[in-house]
């Protein structure tokens, strides 16, 4: 039985049963049965069930949010932009995926033509978080049924109200039976479903420790596998920054979601020459952010997903001040029933100490200062993640350097980075590998057929 806990209060909302084998098994043949038929389907018809799971996601906005801020704590406000984000991943699919799937002619030296294909696998499994508990699910969901596949959700045991109303939304929506399941499972069945012939592939939002579990057991399967991993993101200012903004967005970019998001800008790495104004800035914003009920709109953030990522996180700091790091402020638990914390600032972190090879998944920033842009770009590749990062100059040649020297899958120059479906989002080194979202996250789970002709 899985539990779902409001962690604004403590208390438990609700339960929900977890499969059997039998019934794991019966859904596993579904899905391979269903696979079968909507391969077959015409692109056009794919894309208009899209059209249609993006009404129902309009239609059931406000039940989506709350039940999202109810299971894991974001503020209300955050969960419906949230909803909102899925519905348009949905219709960016439905109204461009089609053309991401013609065929792709190749010039050919040697006479003859030759053309790509873009065609389905089979069923594909993914395994999700809690801290964007649709729209990483969305991410995989949204191209794997335009593409001809069916899935399977293996969600987070915390979040599994928003599991169920995803596989809610897309019968509404009148898709055929088994093209998308939710498996009410734990984490000890997933090397079983992935060893599972009916199953073709698997894909992954979470931990380093999970990434790497899933991908040996993916490799022992041959089975394609993309992961999305942990970030310890850089965030990068430089004296010809906009420093005003810089700070407005550090803020959003560390405290959004309560900071539990792998692209979070975690390591605020500061020019010399603008660093004590930065610390002078970001200090009074952050000290100013509200920690609150996340039904209320005057709530910056609302608590962590769960007591249990509450004390990980006052250990992560603890461990940190002990090896020699300054807590200027915050970064303390909040008294009353939830899983509240004060937003804070790290300082004189160990540069070979746990945090720099670890993610903090919390409103707390590390801040560094950087003699020169050699040390900012040294200091953003010191860790062994390599997700996303943000660079803030407005100097051509700097933006340029950043973008060829940091290591990460994803740099943004002088906006917070965030996620979109337009362009692929992923990461390289402890990241993961593979990327979702845009074409590329489509063509990740396909059979890129070369076909050869000649008169």
């Amino acid at each position: 039985m899985f539990r779902s806990v409001n962690p604004a209060t403590g208390e438990e909302i609700a339960t929900h049963a977890e499969l059997t084998g039998a019934e794991l098994d019966a859904r596993l043949d579904k899905a391979a049965a269903a696979f079968r038929h909507w391969r077959a389907t015409d692109v056009t018809e794919r894309a208009a069930l899209l059209e249609r799971i993006a009404e129902a996601y309009d239609a059931n906005r406000d039940r989506l949010a709350r039940t999202i801020t109810a299971e894991m704590g974001k503020t209300y406000a955050s969960a419906l932009a949230e909803v909102d984000k899925c519905a348009s991943a949905f219709r960016y699919y439905a109204q461009h995926g089609p053309a991401m799937l013609e065929p792709r002619a190749i010039p050919m030296a040697g006479g003859g033509s030759a053309e790509v294909r873009y065609l389905p696998l089979g069923p594909v499994l993914a395994i999700m978080p809690w801290n964007f508990p649709l729209w990483q699910a969305v991410r995989f969901l949204a191209p794997t049924i335009l593409a001809g596949n069916v899935g399977l959700l293996k969600h987070a045991s915390i979040v599994q109200g928003v599991a169920a109303l995803m596989e809610q939304m897309v019968i509404a929506a009148g898709a055929p039976e088994g093209v998308f399941q939710n498996l009410a499972i734990r984490s000890s069945a997933v090397a079983g479903i992935i060893a599972d012939e009916r199953v073709v592939a698997v894909t992954l939002t979470g931990s380093e420790g999970a990434g790497r579990a899933v991908a040996e057991q993916a490799g022992a399967a041959l089975k394609k596998v993309v992961l999305e991993l942990g970030g310890s993101d850089p965030f990068i200012v430089m004296p010809s920054a906009d420093l005003d903004e810089a700070v407005r967005q550090a803020v959003k970019a560390r405290v959004q979601n309560t900071g539990q998001s792998c692209i979070c800008a975690k390591r605020m790495i500061v020019h010399a020459d603008v660093y004590d104004a930065f610390l002078d800035e970001f200090s009074a914003a952050m000290r100013a952010v509200k920690a609150g009920d996340p039904m209320d709109a005057a709530t910056d953030m609302g608590p962590l997903s769960s007591f249990e990522q509450r004390d990980t996180v006052l250990a992560q700091i603890e461990e940190a001040k002990a090896l020699g790091a300054r807590l200027l402020f915050g970064g303390e638990a909040l008294p009353g029933k939830g899983a509240y914390m004060s937003a804070g600032i790290l300082v004189d972190v160990a540069p070979d100490g746990p945090l720099m090879a670890e993610e903090i998944f919390g409103p707390v920033a590390m801040l560094f200062k950087a003699a020169d842009i050699d040390e900012a770009i040294r200091l953003a590749n010191a860790i062994p993640y390599g997700l996303g990062s943000s660079v803030w100059t407005r100097d051509a040649a700097e933006q340029e350097r950043f973008v060829r020297e940091i290591e990460a899958g994803m740099t943004a120059i002088n906006q917070m980075l965030a996620s979109t479906p337009e362009a692929p989002f992923g990461g390289i080194k402890a990241s993961g590998h593979g990327r979702e979202l845009g074409p590329y996250g489509l063509h990740e789970f396909m059979n890129l057929k070369t076909v050869l002709r000649r008169a």
